[in-house]
């Protein structure tokens, strides 16, 4: 450890509500493109392992929260994580808005079809665990 580079403490960690509350601050809704802008913060901020449990959690808890939550699907959060930080890596520096302009293809919602069948999106194991993409692996 240097004097510039503090000793990471697990406090140090951002939660799923600061990272919600940065989204929400200039936007009226949370739609798709605040969803990716919340896991792209999340990715950036503490890697991919630790963003797929802050993210899934956070949305399983707001699912929870709202009486919904059958609403809460493992596969497509966790699979939403993988693709972004992808796409986060190869990127490198610069801001959400620039992100979002140089990957297109995370503005549409069905991004997932590429990768999976419908009906292993639709299946038990994929709502309730992680379920590897049966159509094409995923960029990496």
């Amino acid at each position: 450890m240097t004097p510039h580079q503090p000793e990471a403490r697990a406090d140090d960690a951002p939660t799923f509500e600061a990272l919600m509350a940065e989204v929400m601050a200039n936007a009226e809704r949370f739609g798709h493109r605040e969803h990716v802008h919340l896991t792209w913060l999340a990715v950036r901020r503490c890697g991919v392992p630790a963003a797929v449990g802050l993210v899934s959690d956070g949305i399983q808890r707001t699912a929870r929260y709202a009486g919904a939550p059958q609403k809460y699907h493992a596969t497509v959060s966790r699979a939403w994580v993988e693709l972004v930080g992808h796409h986060a890596a190869a990127f490198g520096e610069g801001g959400f808005d620039a992100f979002f302009d140089r990957n297109p293809a995370l503005l549409d919602k069905r991004l997932l079809t590429r990768f999976y069948r419908p009906s292993t999106l639709a299946g038990p194991q994929a709502k309730n665990g992680w379920v590897e993409p049966d159509l094409a692996p995923f960029p990496g």
